[in-house]
């Protein structure tokens, strides 16, 4: 007889129905770390992740027959078993298996364990849920990362609510989409994603025998729907599907999730105990908002031009009128009441009797009658905003509403009267939601910034200068050649000059006839829209104050500012120019560059007067990381913000920093929250934009509760930064600068020089790079419309710092976020640097105590081991393999392993602990959530070899790629979806 430990652990290793992760949020992305969950909340989510194997598997085996099943299957238990026995890297068992594998089964196997990794995140999400719901219900102390924790921080530190409220109507705070090359998932199977999640939320609830097994039968035929979707797009992603699958989001998410927490706040904010039926109605200052760069990013994107731009703003508009038009709909039904039964203010009446309804079962429901009316109005504004008629029910004719503000103070109106007459419970219903969605959406949806290389303008610049003849001293003007300050008198000179430099009888070339008609789209857009539809031009590759010149002379020409004459005052139009510094030399430069330009007049009028006295700066995390590694990169973006600081105190102009961030820790990714919290004092102050890109946006936003605790967690953080008093017997950033920051000087340079010399020093690297990473296929993947290098070349130098990333991620190595730690804690701790303490021990305890008391290195640090957890170079020796020179092969792997070691080493010497044992549960969970990852691993290894070797066997005819390029699409979708932030 078997005795029960046996069918246990038979049970546990049966089938791809029994498979489990532990309930701790795996990678953790952006959720704040919490308290382990309790056994209740670890079977809820094994039985999720379990219910869902199990029907992922009933679906394999009937669509693609035993054979193929039992193939996944044997090779999900050499990977389960391979993890739990601790081993790491080679599999020799899975190896050959997928060495055997039939070319028609490569990508049944591919997507079986893409899939498998899609539904875990799914459950994890519903568990990340689940856990939160039962905190608010079973603890005292607010959840850190809450908004309850926020303002309760901010109370016992003597903020107050009048405080918080006044601070709130000058804050900015802004999630930014982006489009670019890490996400992999079809708008199709995210549509899927959503309803599976829908329904495996049901599964919570109390049901009848009858209703779990419909349950079961729904969710069998959503997995097998899944199954049988295409995976992979056939043509590469146009700039118009990245519009139209970013405004999914606000669908699924946004229009519902921001209104929300609005309210959630207001209501926390109220006074104790004041009655539900005395709440007037209003919405709080919009400070948190949506923005976006899908359409109007052209910078290495040919695809973006005017025609982007403008279907942009259509297709957001569109979708935020749709919305609108819908909660009209639903009030006006809604809101039933009746004369007889109520009265109502005269205004309320009087726009009732406006109201074309003839439905005489309305005469005595004048809200009904009101809602009418403003549902013709809304549909008339459909008609002229976009050109579409969005409602859809018939209507008449109505004026339509020139500004949000008008079609706000409408609704304020009825609010009003509500308010007035016992009903301000009821328009807290629905009504009070919709009024705070106007504050927030408008008729625009999200902010669209511009954003363009220096380089470009400069040439446009040049072109426009000589076809006018413009001449400086008496000699024609060759721009490109001036010297600095000769340039930056010339254009000055053109910002005050009243006459056009762009004629409409010169034939120009196509890239200045491109950038012009942007230009002049985003001006007609303002015009139509109001100024809130785009309001930043990003300058990327800022190297000089001339590259923020030549923006305000271009939007000169184009109508987006009009000329002014000297010593007027500066009018209320045109694009915030922003500088984008990037690399590490414009981010040591960056604070000089924004010192001169807040210095000059007519740009000190400007911000004054057209920017509300803010001027906003953006830091890039990707190339400047790629440029000298991961130490140097926050180093440098950490000094640089602090001078910044300085700079805009100097000059009493507020500073908005927008962090162009990525998924990955290399690009500034980890948990948003802490993030924020490690930012020097004064650089958040309320004002802070930063980017959501690729993967991430699916990973935070796909789900409405999910995505409002993200954006909780941001609105938390930005109160937390700018609000909250410092702890007591916590050591001041400049006591920590003035301590501390020569270590972190001497440690960036060894970390820098240890990077490059491996990158750039490294003979034959650029042919490593490319031979033992599938950067070649993501290039081929049909993933975004964005080229993944800048030019048609294979260098590292040109390629773009996101699929640089995203490549090392692929194939687990991710040296992006950890190459050149360990020398430089080894060298201070070994060599120290001037200044430093005299013997190892006590560099190693000032190590320490700098990780205890510093929160950028303590975060520092924390990210990295996030990375390390997930580095396995027994993998990356399987893509080493690749590389066709076995002497470069062993050279350049060796120095990546060395350097790994040193790193994992000193970084347990720093914190006295190995990777993640201060959260056995996480690593118990990364653990498994690897036995899944790493077949594709192993599978993509082996399909790229047999690709590159011309080892394809031939598709149907009419197909565009052949099985293997399929299945490695497929895996680079898999071990993405199972990193969750690898982009």
């Amino acid at each position: 007889m078997v005795s029960e430990q046996k069918r246990r652990a038979k049970r546990s290793n049966d089938n791809l129905s029994c498979v489990s992760i532990s309930s701790i949020t795996l990678i953790p992305g952006d959720f704040v770390k919490r308290a382990a969950p309790n056994a209740r909340e670890s079977s809820a989510l094994r039985n999720d992740i379990r219910q869902l194997g199990k029907t992922l598997g009933e679906v394999i085996r009937e669509c693609e027959g035993r054979t193929v099943y039992d193939v996944i299957e044997k090779m999900r238990r050499a990977a389960v078993s391979h993890r739990r026995e601790g081993a790491l890297g080679e599999n020799p068992v899975l190896e050959r298996q997928i060495q055997r594998l039939k070319d028609e089964e490569v990508n049944s196997v591919a997507r079986a364990f893409t899939y498998f990794l899609h539904l875990s995140n799914i459950a994890e999400d519903r568990d990340q849920n689940r856990r939160q719901r039962q905190h608010e219900l079973t603890e005292e102390q607010a959840m850190r990362g809450s908004l309850q924790h926020a303002l309760d921080l901010l109370q016992a530190g003597g903020i107050g609510r009048r405080k918080i409220l006044r601070y709130l109507a000058q804050t900015c705070i802004v999630p930014v989409l982006t489009a670019h090359p890490t996400e992999v998932q079809r708008k199709s199977t995210l549509d899927l994603h959503r309803e599976i999640a829908r329904q495996l939320a049901h599964s919570d609830d109390t049901l009848t025998a009858s209703e779990r097994q419909l349950l079961a039968q729904r969710m069998a035929g959503l997995v097998a729907t899944l199954w049988q979707t295409r995976m992979l797009r056939r043509q590469k992603l146009t700039v118009l599907d990245e519009i139209d699958n970013a405004l999914t989001y606000y669908e699924s998410t946004f229009l519902r999730a921001l209104p929300r927490l609005y309210q959630d706040l207001a209501a926390r904010l109220r006074p104790a105990g004041k009655s539900a039926f005395s709440i007037k109605t209003e919405a709080l200052p919009p400070f948190l908002r949506m923005g976006s760069w899908i359409g109007g990013d052209r910078d290495g994107n040919p695809n973006v031009n005017a025609d982007t731009l403008e279907q942009a703003v259509l297709r957001q508009s569109r979708v935020v009128l749709r919305h609108y038009l819908n909660e009209i709909k639903a009030l006006g039904t809604e809101l039933s009441l009746s004369r007889s039964l109520g009265t109502a203010s005269p205004e309320l009446i009087a726009m009732s009797l406006a109201s074309g309804d003839a439905s005489t079962h309305r005469v005595d429901e004048p809200y009904r009658r009101a809602f009418v009316h403003l549902y013709a109005r809304m549909a008339a504004t459909s008609i002229a905003l976009t050109g579409q008629q969005l409602a859809s029910r018939p209507t008449y004719a109505a004026p339509a509403y020139e500004t949000p503000q008008a079609f706000q103070q409408d609704l304020q109106l009825i609010a009003d009267s509500l308010d007035q007459h016992h009903g301000s419970v009821i328009a807290q219903l629905r009504l009070a939601g919709l009024i705070q969605a106007v504050s927030i959406f408008g008729f625009h949806l999200a902010t669209i910034d511009l954003r363009q290389s220096s380089d470009v303008h400069e040439r446009v610049l040049s072109e426009l200068f000589s076809a006018a003849d413009v001449r400086l001293n008496g000699k024609q003007v060759q721009y490109s050649k001036l010297p600095e300050q000769e340039r930056i008198a010339l254009l000055r000179r053109e910002i005050a000059e009243t006459r056009p430099l762009v004629s409409p009888w010169i034939d120009y070339s196509a890239e200045t006839r491109k950038e012009l008609a942007i230009l002049r789209m985003a001006a007609k857009c303002r015009q139509k829209f109001g100024p809130a539809v785009i309001q930043q031009a990003v300058v990327s590759h800022t190297e000089t104050l001339s590259d923020l010149l030549e923006v305000l002379v271009l939007q000169q020409e184009t109508g987006l500012i009009s000329p002014t004459s000297a010593g007027q005052r500066a009018p209320r139009d045109g694009l915030m120019v922003v500088p984008l510094f990037e690399t590490i030399p414009d981010l040591e430069r960056g604070p000089e560059i924004m010192n001169t330009w807040l210095g000059l007049s007519d740009v000190a009028r400007r911000v004054r007067h057209a920017q509300d006295g803010i001027q906003e700066v953006m830091l890039g995390y990707s190339d400047s990381n790629k440029d000298g590694g991961y130490l140097t990169s926050n180093w440098a973006l950490y000094k640089a913000e602090r001078k910044m600081v300085e700079v805009f105190k100097h000059h009493k102009v507020r500073l908005r920093l927008f962090h162009g961030r990525g998924g990955s820790v290399a690009r500034g990714g980890g948990p948003s929250f802490d993030a924020i919290l490690a930012q020097p004092p004064g650089t958040v102050n309320g004002q802070i934009r930063l980017t959501e890109q690729g993967e991430v946006i699916q990973g935070k936003y796909k789900d409405a509760e999910v995505g409002r605790w993200h954006l909780e967690n941001f609105v938390a953080a930005t109160l937390e930064a700018s609000l909250a008093p410092a702890t007591s017997g916590a050591a001041s950033e400049d006591e920590n600068m003035a301590r501390f920051a020569f270590i972190l000087d001497y440690m960036s340079d060894v970390a820098e020089q240890s990077y490059r010399k491996l990158v750039y020093g490294t003979r034959g690297f650029n042919d490593y790079f490319f031979a033992s990473t599938p950067i070649l296929e993501i290039a081929g993947l049909n993933i975004g419309s964005r080229p993944a290098s800048r030019k048609s070349t294979q260098k590292i130098e040109d390629l773009r710092a996101i699929p640089w990333g995203f490549s090392w991620a692929q194939c687990r190595v991710m040296l992006t976020g950890w190459y050149g730690m360990g020398s430089a804690l080894k060298a201070y701790v070994e060599h120290g640097c001037e200044g430093s303490p005299g013997s190892a021990t006590r560099r190693l305890a000032q190590l320490r105590e700098i990780a205890a008391a510093w929160p950028f290195f303590r975060t520092l640090l924390s990210n990295m081991e996030q990375v390390l957890a997930k580095t396995d170079l027994g993998i990356g020796r399987r893509y080493a393999a690749l590389v066709p020179d076995a002497r470069l092969r062993r050279r350049v792997f060796t120095l990546i392993q060395a350097e790994y070691d040193l790193t994992l080493e000193m970084f347990r010497r720093v914190t006295r602990h190995g990777l993640l044992a201060q959260d056995s549960q996480l690593q118990a969970a990364l653990n498994e959530r690897f036995a899944y990852i790493d077949p594709l691993n192993h599978l993509q290894v082996e399909l790229l070899r047999r690709h590159r070797m011309g080892r394809d066997a031939p598709g149907p005819a009419n197909e565009e790629e052949s099985r293997s390029q399929r299945a490695i699409h497929t895996t680079i979708n898999g071990i993405a979806a199972g990193l969750r932030n690898s982009g």
